[in-house]
């Protein structure tokens, strides 16, 4: 495995996913940004994309993306906690 950031994380995420319930698994899998904090995501984006954001809405939407990827991280393991159920 290639150590970049997210796969770091995600190796250091595994023993969550050993013992993660799957009440919580199920929770995990159905959570969402708020409409409010999509929107604000989808702003950044889009002035990321066209070159316009600050240096303070830089490090908002870095940390945006940051945050996203560890709630990936966390889905994944919870889609395999999920997949390892009988009739999963």
């Amino acid at each position: 495995m290639n150590p970049t950031p997210t796969n770091v994380l995600s190796q250091l995420l595994e023993p969550v996913g050993q013992m993660m319930p799957v009440e919580f698994a199920n929770q995990l899998l159905a959570m969402r940004a708020t409409p409010e904090v999509q929107t604000r995501i989808d702003e950044l984006a889009e002035k990321s994309n066209e070159g316009e954001l600050t240096d303070e809405e830089r490090a908002e939407y870095l940390a945006y993306v940051d945050a996203i990827d560890v709630i990936s991280i966390l889905q994944a393991k919870a889609r395999s906690v999920l997949a390892q159920r009988p009739n999963g």
